[in-house]
Order: C-alpha cells, then sequence, then structure tokens
C-alpha cells in the first residue's frame, strides 16, 4: 500500500488530493508542522525532514508535483494524465513544473518572514517583496483561465491539482482577494471537488 507522511495544508497536500481524486489506496502518516523540529524521530525515516514522503513498495518520493506526476502515470491511465502524443502534453509539464517553481516558491518566502521566524527575524519587506512577485504571476493564471475551464487537454488533470495547491496556500495567506474573477471561479471548481473535500478531511485526525 502507498504511505505518504503529510502535515496539514503543506506541499504533501498535493498528494493527499491527488491519491484521493484517483481513489487508490493509501496510508495517511499526520505529522505536526515543522515535522524535522516536532518529530525529529522523523529524520530517520527521511533525513530531509520535509513532506511530503511518499512511498510506493520500493518508490521513495519527496517532490509534490513530481509525486502526483508519478501517481498520474504509474497508476494510471486515467485523465489526470495527459501522455505524451495529446497536443496538450507540453502544457501540462508546463503548468506542473510551474505550480511549484513559479507559485509556490515565493509563498515559502512569505510564510518564513512572515510567520515562521522568531519576531527579531522577521522581515516585512521580502514578505511584501515575495507577494507582489506572486500576484505578478498569478496574471498568466488568468490569461490561461481566459477561454477555458481548465488549465489543458479540456479537463481536469494534475496539473490544476497542483495549480490548486498554490491557491489554497494564497487562501492561508489571506490574499484571495486579490484572484481575479477568473482565479476566484477556478479555485471554486478546484476547492469543491469531492476529492479535494476528502484529502481536507483526511487531514484532520491526530499526530
Amino acid at each position: 500500500m502507498i504511505e505518504l507522511w503529510h502535515c496539514a495544508d503543506t506541499r504533501s497536500f498535493r498528494a493527499l488530493w491527488a491519491l484521493e481524486e484517483m481513489g487508490l489506496p493509501y496510508r495517511l502518516h499526520l505529522l505536526p508542522f515543522p515535522p524535522r523540529i516536532h518529530r525529529p524521530d522523523y529524520l530517520e525515516i527521511n533525513p530531509l525532514g520535509t513532506v511530503p514522503l511518499l512511498v510506493d513498495g520500493d518508490v521513495r518520493m519527496t517532490e509534490s508535483a513530481a509525486i502526483t506526476q508519478y501517481l498520474a502515470t504509474r497508476h494510471g491511465p486515467t485523465p489526470l494524465a495527459v501522455a505524451a502524443d495529446e497536443p496538450d502534453y507540453g502544457l501540462w509539464l508546463d503548468w506542473l513544473h510551474r505550480s511549484e517553481a513559479t507559485l509556490t516558491f515565493p509563498q515559502t518566502i512569505v510564510l518564513r518572514y512572515s510567520r515562521f521566524e522568531p519576531e527579531e527575524r522577521r522581515l516585512a519587506q521580502a514578505a511584501s517583496d515575495y507577494t507582489q512577485w506572486f500576484l505578478s504571476r498569478l496574471r498568466h493564471l488568468t490569461r490561461a483561465l481566459a477561454n477555458r475551464e481548465w488549465l489543458c487537454a479540456g479537463r481536469f488533470t494534475m496539473a490544476d491539482l497542483c495549480v490548486g495547491f498554490a491557491l489554497l496556500s494564497a487562501c492561508d495567506l489571506n490574499l484571495e482577494h486579490k484572484f481575479s474573477p477568473e482565479i476566484a471561479a477556478y479555485w471554486h471548481r478546484l476547492s469543491t471537488r469531492p476529492s479535494f473535500r476528502a484529502a481536507k478531511a483526511a487531514q484532520t485526525g491526530m499526530y
């Protein structure tokens, strides 16, 4: 059975949501955040001390967007993947990786320097600058959604799921009021999916 080590509403939510979306059986290990501090024994399992950690037999993965691609392609076939012979294959890969490298990355800087660092180490300028960086990158998402319901291939895919996590994080940062009408409607479609709600429910268990 697939095992997932997870902290609520962190990057590992991508993997949890993907497991629910695909209906795959899994065992969930809930951890307090950050696990490397609150659960130092976790370092024996994952020396990085980060989440997600997904174990599938001999396969061990820690990159959230890569995990969704792995699940869709290894445990498919599924419409959540876009095949190499489909016209939007490149677009699918681009959004999968943009979700992390372009959209989630600046949010980690904002969280670190506005919430996680001790008061004396917080940097309001860094938090503000990287908030603006994130919001500026959302403009491309608005353009992409101008004439389509989902990002590629005319259907909901892992690309939408991965970008959806970045929007979930934006809501945690109280930035949803900055969403364009297109993104607000897109976020509503994402957050009302049964799989999204199931993933949110699954992470409410005790550590």
